[in-house]
């Protein structure tokens, strides 16, 4: 366990990974790179780190990729880099790839009908305008709401949710603002383990996470990288090092540029150009 009175030594891990030949930065999105926002599409980056990524990624030696809760498509235009990085979207079930390709986790007849009948239930208590519809989930949201009312809405999603996903197709997860129901088998945990099954163990890696869903992904990442934990107020949990963002994030993404620059450039750097280039018509 992280103990928050004890400094970590990001030195190592940056001048490895500036002799490293890859490295990966992996990131959830909101709490994380964004500050959270109840109107959930003006949930910009903090100032400065869409700027950073991009260079990052133009440095061509990291594979930056985004794990988050929502959709995929739906980080594209809020984190603004073109092209965009990999994004697994759906907390790891849908993967976006940077050539816009997508894939999409199968639903089988069970989980299916049992999101409709969880999407239908919030219909009949008045909650449809705070659903969110995702691949292989719906989730609904209470982020902003005064307390007493956070509480009535967990309270009467989960007694109307809870039988349907008793049947086995889908579970239910509680995430800081909100709960979810999804097919089994999907978490960041799981997106994380399915990025570090492609990268050599010489790859530099680093995940970034804010809230509970992000402890699985910490977990994942044991022996293998750096955990970082982004969030104004300190938790318990996992991860190897608590930063405040925005300040102390954006430190963290400047050292990693420097590391990049000073790094070998494999031949990700080339076909990532060749990429960016070819979606400006260059």
């Amino acid at each position: 366990m992280f103990d928050k009175s004890a400094k970590f030594d990001l030195r190592p891990f940056f001048d490895d990974l500036s002799r490293a030949r890859q490295s990966a930065l992996l990131a959830d999105y909101d709490g994380t790179l964004a500050a959270f926002q109840s109107e959930r599409d003006r949930a910009f980056p903090y100032s400065g780190v869409s700027i950073l990524l991009t260079e990052i990624l133009n440095a061509g030696h990291t594979r930056v990729v985004i794990i988050t809760g929502r959709p995929a498509q739906e980080v594209v235009p809020l984190l603004g880099i073109e092209p965009h990085p990999e994004i697994l979207g759906a907390d790891g079930m849908q993967r976006l790839r940077c050539d816009d390709r997508c894939e999409l986790p199968h639903l089988d007849e069970g989980a299916t009908q049992a999101l409709a009948q969880a999407d239908t239930l919030l219909d009949e208590v008045g909650l449809h305008s705070r659903a969110e519809h995702k691949p292989g989930g719906l989730a609904v949201h209470w982020r902003g709401l005064p307390p007493d009312e956070q509480d009535d809405i967990r309270e009467i999603v989960s007694r109307r949710w809870l039988p349907v996903a008793d049947n086995g197709h889908v579970e239910l997860q509680e995430f800081e603002g909100g709960l979810e129901m999804s097919i089994p088998g999907g978490n960041k945990g799981d997106a994380v383990r399915s990025i570090l099954k492609e990268l050599s163990r010489e790859t530099s890696v680093a995940y970034l996470g804010d809230d509970e869903t992000d402890e699985v992904a910490f977990n994942a990442m044991a022996d293998r990288g750096v955990r970082v934990l982004v969030r104004p107020e300190w938790r318990e949990t996992e991860a190897d090092i608590w930063l405040k963002p925005p300040a102390e994030l954006l430190v963290f993404l400047c050292e990693w540029l420097a590391a990049c620059r000073n790094a070998q450039r494999p031949p990700l750097a080339a076909s990532y150009s060749l990429n960016r280039a070819a979606s400006r018509g260059e």
